[in-house]
C-alpha cells in the first residue's frame, strides 16, 4: 500500500531476522513507495541476506574528548539543567559530560584502554544525570552536604561500573570518579582543572 515501516532494536530479537528474511524474498512486486527500516547496534547475527538488499546508514561515535562532550550535551535541554536548585548541579552535569567522554575515548586504544571493551552509552549518561539531579536536590532542599562517596559508588560501580567485568577497569573507573568528584571542585583558592597537558579543560562553576 506504499506505508513506510520501522522496526526498531532489531538486535534484541536476532532470532527472528531470519523469519523477516524469508518474508522480505516473497516479496516480488512490493508497492512503489513501500519502505522498510531497520534499527540496529552492532550484531554479527544480523541475516546477510536483509543486508545485501539494503541501503545502510551508519552513525559513527564521535572521537575525541571535544565532540564526545558536544554530543552529550546536545541531547540535554535547558529544562534538564533547570531541574535542580543546587548550585553545583550545572557544574557536575559538566564533569559527568566530560567523564562520560573519557570512558567512550579510552576505547579507540583497544586493550591499553579497556582490558575488556564496553558499550558505554547515552543510557548511562542519562540515568547518572538523573542520579545526580534527585542527590543534590534532596541535599538543597534538607540543606546537607553533597553525598559524594554515595554518588561516585552509584555512578561508578551500578551504573557504568555495571557493564564492567574487568577488576582492573573497575580500577580505573573508580580512580577517575575520585579526581573528578569531590569538595575540591569548588575550593576557590585551587582552580580545578581535569587537565592542563596541552588543553585546558577547567570545571565551569558559573
Amino acid at each position: 500500500r506504499g506505508h513506510w515501516v520501522m522496526l526498531q532494536n532489531c538486535h534484541l530479537l536476532a532470532s527472528w531476522l531470519k523469519t523477516l528474511e524469508k518474508i522480505l524474498e516473497g516479496m516480488h512486486k512490493p508497492h512503489k513507495d513501500f519502505r522498510l527500516w531497520l534499527t540496529t547496534m552492532p550484531t554479527s547475527s544480523f541475516p546477510m541476506g536483509i543486508l545485501q538488499r539494503s541501503l545502510k546508514v551508519v552513525t559513527e561515535p564521535p572521537e575525541g574528548l571535544k565532540l564526545n562532550i558536544k554530543q552529550s550535551y546536545a541531547k540535554i535541554a535547558d529544562a534538564d539543567l533547570d531541574g535542580c536548585d543546587h548550585q553545583a548541579f550545572r557544574p557536575l552535569m559538566y564533569v559527568l559530560g566530560f567523564f562520560h567522554a573519557i570512558v567512550q575515548d579510552r576505547r579507540k586504544f583497544g586493550r591499553i584502554g579497556w582490558n575488556v571493551a564496553y558499550d558505554f552509552n547515552e543510557s548511562d549518561f542519562k540515568v547518572s544525570a538523573k542520579l545526580l539531579q534527585l542527590y543534590l536536590q534532596k541535599s538543597y532542599d534538607k540543606k546537607e552536604i553533597l553525598p559524594w562517596e554515595t554518588l561516585r559508588y552509584l555512578i561508578g560501580e551500578a551504573m557504568y561500573g555495571g557493564r564492567v567485568t574487568d577488576n582492573y577497569d573497575r580500577r580505573i573507573l573508580n580512580t577517575y570518579l575520585e579526581e573528578y568528584m569531590g569538595d575540591f571542585l569548588f575550593d576557590e583558592n585551587v582552580h580545578f582543572f581535569f587537565s592542563q597537558s596541552g588543553h585546558d579543560y577547567d570545571c565551569l562553576l558559573a
